[in-house]
């Protein structure tokens, strides 16, 4: 069993920065692929980066790349999400998600039916 924690969400300018980050416990806690995935109000939960067990392999959603880095340190057991130069558009709440599959180039890793266990979220607004 995973428990997954997020924070770091708040209120930014567009244009302004922010680093979510996600605290897991729980036996081999590290040993997980690890996503960020978002909710904005009224809209289905999509997929926002995905990182392997080691953090050699990363993946983005196009809308964030360039923009968003995920991170890990498995020392701590905790996930990041750098996210710089906020738009309007990636208002949401953001959750960060554990999946005992390997990672791969395969879609299956920006799937959410792909990952078992999931924090609370965390709301990210972004004023215009």
């Amino acid at each position: 069993q995973v428990q997954l924690a997020e924070s770091g969400g708040g209120l930014v300018q567009a244009g302004g920065s922010l680093r979510l980050s996600c605290a897991a416990s729980g036996r081999t806690a590290s040993g997980y692929m690890k996503a960020w995935f978002r909710q904005a109000a009224g809209k289905e939960r999509e997929f926002v980066a995905v990182i392997s067990r080691s953090g050699a392999s990363t993946n983005y959603a196009d809308s964030v790349k360039g923009r968003f880095t995920i991170s890990r340190d498995n020392a701590k057991n905790t996930l990041y999400l750098q996210m710089n130069n906020l738009k309007p558009e990636d208002m949401a709440v953001y959750y960060c998600a554990a999946s005992g599959l390997t990672y791969s180039s395969a879609s299956y890793v920006s799937n959410p039916t792909s990952y078992s266990y999931w924090g609370q979220g965390t709301q990210v607004t972004v004023s215009s």
